[in-house]
């Protein structure tokens, strides 16, 4: 469990860090009332509550977590009176909201007509779901010879899809990866930032042993025996970083012996470990294995970047620990190749 969390928090690191697309992918929804409330709920794994925003104006209702965003034409009005609450699921990756009505009483038809309230209020017209901003945002030159920005707004009026479930029959037609190699269907929605992510061009159909040839290649390809030749004689910053103690070489295993803890965590951190809930997992033999290795595999990657970076983490912190991780980086799958 503790290689999926890392994975999921590396792969929002790496969502958040790409600025060329804004992907605008519908979420799987429902929505349900009584007398006095609408209850929306909107599933969106792999996202954090803090990055959440809604928009509620009347009819007219918004929910963006990248790189999921809902705009919905409800067939009543809701409002925001402090009554209201929304809550979040981590588990299930389900966001809940109960917005009160605006008249108490009132009954919202056709609220299983997903279609219709995805639709545009004024406009049926197609549009892409994925536009590439860098292209739209021109530049327009003055009389002077400056460059002049042009300052188009995004248009929020998307056309959207309703999300439908894969079969279970097509889901087990797909590769498998990730913790324990037991995910699929992860990133077949993110086809467009999976540059971005992960180094496989299609995860969901490349077999294990073709993401490791894949990375192979891509290593041999990358390698420079010049650049090692420059570090092997100017050796002053390498040689600077291995003196570099991190923090886990300062730990004593006399410490634990006196009844004293190894580790400290801050506040913030005692909070992140109490979100986590406790999991378990039936993994045979092989299963466990490859858990354990995968795991070697992200440490022996993060240990290189506090080392390199003198345990100052930074915004490539993230990116760097991918890139080195053939588990994160090419969705290897370690056990087969020990």
């Amino acid at each position: 469990m503790l290689l999926f969390l890392i994975m999921s928090v590396l792969v929002l690191h790496s969502l958040h860090a790409a600025g060329r697309y804004y992907i605008m992918i519908t979420p799987a929804f429902d929505l349900s009332q009584d007398p006095d409330y609408l209850t929306i709920c909107i599933r969106v794994p792999y996202t954090r509550t803090s990055e959440f925003d809604l928009f509620i104006d009347g009819a007219d209702f918004k929910f963006y977590a990248k790189p999921y965003f809902l705009r919905l034409s409800l067939p009543g009005r809701i409002v925001e009176d402090g009554t209201e609450k929304a809550t979040f699921d981590i588990d299930k990756g389900v966001f809940t909201l109960k917005a009160p009505k605006e008249t108490r009483g009132e009954h919202f038809g056709g609220l299983q007509m997903l279609t219709s309230l995805l639709a545009p209020k004024g406009s049926r017209s197609a549009k892409l779901l994925v536009e590439d901003m860098s292209a739209e945002t021109g530049s327009e030159t003055t009389g002077d010879g400056e460059e002049e920005e042009d300052e188009e707004e995004f248009d929020w009026q998307l056309e959207q899809e309703v999300y439908t479930d894969r079969s279970e029959e097509k889901l087990g037609t797909m590769q498998k990866y990730g913790f324990a190699n037991q995910r699929s269907g992860v990133f077949g929605r993110l086809q467009e930032e999976l540059s971005d992510v992960i180094d496989v061009k299609n995860p969901e159909e490349t077999l294990a042993s073709e993401r490791r040839r894949a990375r192979l290649e891509a290593e041999a390809l990358a390698f420079s025996s010049d650049h090692y030749l420059a570090d092997l004689f100017e050796d002053d910053e390498i040689n600077r970083l291995l003196k570099f103690t991190p923090w886990w070489s300062k730990l004593s295993p006399s410490t634990e012996q006196k009844g004293e803890s190894a580790v400290s965590f801050s506040d913030e951190e005692k909070e992140q470990l109490r979100k986590f809930t406790n999991r378990s997992f039936l993994l045979d033999k092989t299963s466990r294995c490859q858990a354990w290795l995968s795991l070697l595999d992200i440490l022996l990657a993060y240990s290189y970047e506090v080392r390199s970076a003198e345990g100052e983490h930074n915004v490539e912190s993230p990116w760097t620990i991918r890139k080195l991780s053939g588990t994160l980086c090419w969705l290897e799958v370690r056990l087969l190749f020990f």
